[in-house]
């Protein structure tokens, strides 16, 4: 996950920057090009905050895996340990 959280991050910075050179570009009213890329910005940040809410709620699906994970490996032990109890005898 830590690759996706740089992504993110480098996505995010990468938004920033591109909004910001386009408002030092633009000492004049708005052409409809401008519209264009203020609209795509806007859709893009939209997809950024959809992808870190799904990239949250997968990190909460993975400690619950994890958990589940523990839990079933502990009682994988206890049963192999009563096999081998009850093959030992």
């Amino acid at each position: 996950m830590k690759r996706l959280d740089s992504a993110i991050q480098k996505f995010t910075a990468a938004l920033e920057r591109l909004e910001a050179a386009a408002r030092r570009g633009n000492g004049h009213a708005l052409s409809p090009f401008d519209d264009a890329i203020s609209g795509e910005l806007n859709a893009l940040k939209e997809d950024r905050a959809r992808l870190a809410d799904e990239l949250t709620r997968l990190n909460v699906e993975k400690v619950a895996l994890e958990g589940f994970t523990e839990e079933v490996a502990g009682r994988l032990e206890g049963a192999i340990r009563e096999i081998r109890a009850v093959l030992a005898h």
